[in-house]
């Protein structure tokens, strides 16, 4: 996962582009790769409104923190992966990544 010029314009859009489908994808075939998913996505629910400026606004700060961490994607389950694929699944569930609005 690289950190690309303009990330930060549209996080939920790049988080989706950089590893979100890819894992969305691979929720469909590995339960328990769901169940985490589930999971994180219960803790973005319980934690902040789920609309698409506050999700983006999390998901922008959080991708900023792992970026000045030095951290990269290296396997699916890993926590941070999980609660990125979590904020993708919320975004596309709730139709956040539609139209020619950034999110």
């Amino acid at each position: 996962m690289h950190f690309e010029d303009g990330w930060a314009t549209a996080p939920l859009q790049w988080v989706m582009d950089a590893l979100g489908r890819d894992q969305l994808d691979r929720m469909a075939t590995d339960p328990g790769m769901t169940a985490a998913v589930d999971q994180h996505a219960a803790v973005l629910r319980d934690t902040i409104p789920i609309d698409r400026e506050i999700l983006g606004d999390y998901v922008l700060g959080f991708v900023d923190e792992l970026r000045e961490r030095g951290w990269t994607f290296t396997t699916p389950f890993d926590p941070a992966a999980l609660r990125l694929t979590a904020a993708c699944w919320l975004a596309r569930r709730h139709g956040f990544l539609t139209g020619d609005l950034p999110a």
